[in-house]
């Protein structure tokens, strides 16, 4: 069985979704999981005993298929989370993301062009599939710098205007959530979920 098969095999036999694999050059192999996303339900995150408990099965199915590695890494997919398919940007609409696309695309910014731009950073947001064209995405970003701490921002500043660019999944060549880290607790303001 292929390397793919039986890492799989072993995270979904477990009830996990399989994020991601990387395999280095120096015989680390990488294991990435997750619980599966079910809309509605509360957020459930990855432990150490989840780790365990996948690194010793699949040491085990590893040693039995002869796959060869020096070290194996189980871990949660953290707080700057990869962004694969469908289901993962379904999961995560309204939280602050960074895209990276596979061309550089022209966007106005000021009256400005910047062709060259190929990351953005901003709120995933859907957008409705017209017929049976494949479901697309777009982010609303502004290009206004965040106020430093103890900084006074005064209330006739007028802020920068909101900027938004679709895109599909064909375009990108990554996407990840944005690592934002706040020691004020987890909320929705924190995680970079948009309020309503």
């Amino acid at each position: 069985m292929a390397l793919q098969e039986i890492v799989e095999q072993t995270v979904t036999g477990f009830g996990y979704d399989l994020v991601e694999i990387d395999r280095s050059a120096g015989g680390l192999l990488r294991i990435t999981i997750d619980h599966p996303w079910v809309a509605g339900t509360p957020e459930q995150f990855i432990n150490v005993e989840d780790c365990e408990k996948v690194t010793r099965q699949l040491q085990f199915a590893l040693e039995v298929d002869g796959v060869e590695y020096k070290r194996l890494e189980v871990s949660s997919p953290g707080i700057d989370r990869p962004l694969r398919n469908k289901n993962d940007f379904e999961r995560f609409v309204g939280y602050v993301i960074d895209v990276n696309l596979k061309v550089a695309i022209g966007v106005a910014a000021e009256g400005k062009v910047n062709a060259n731009r190929k990351k953005f950073r901003g709120t995933l947001e859907a957008v409705a599939a017209v017929g049976d064209a494949a479901p697309s995405w777009q982010i609303v970003w502004s290009d206004e710098p965040e106020a430093k701490p103890g900084v006074r921002v005064s209330k006739k500043r007028v802020p920068a205007p909101l900027q938004a660019m679709g895109f599909t999944l064909d375009e990108i060549r990554d996407a990840r959530l944005a690592p934002i880290v706040s020691f004020n607790g987890r909320n929705a303001k924190d995680t970079g979920v948009a309020q309503e």
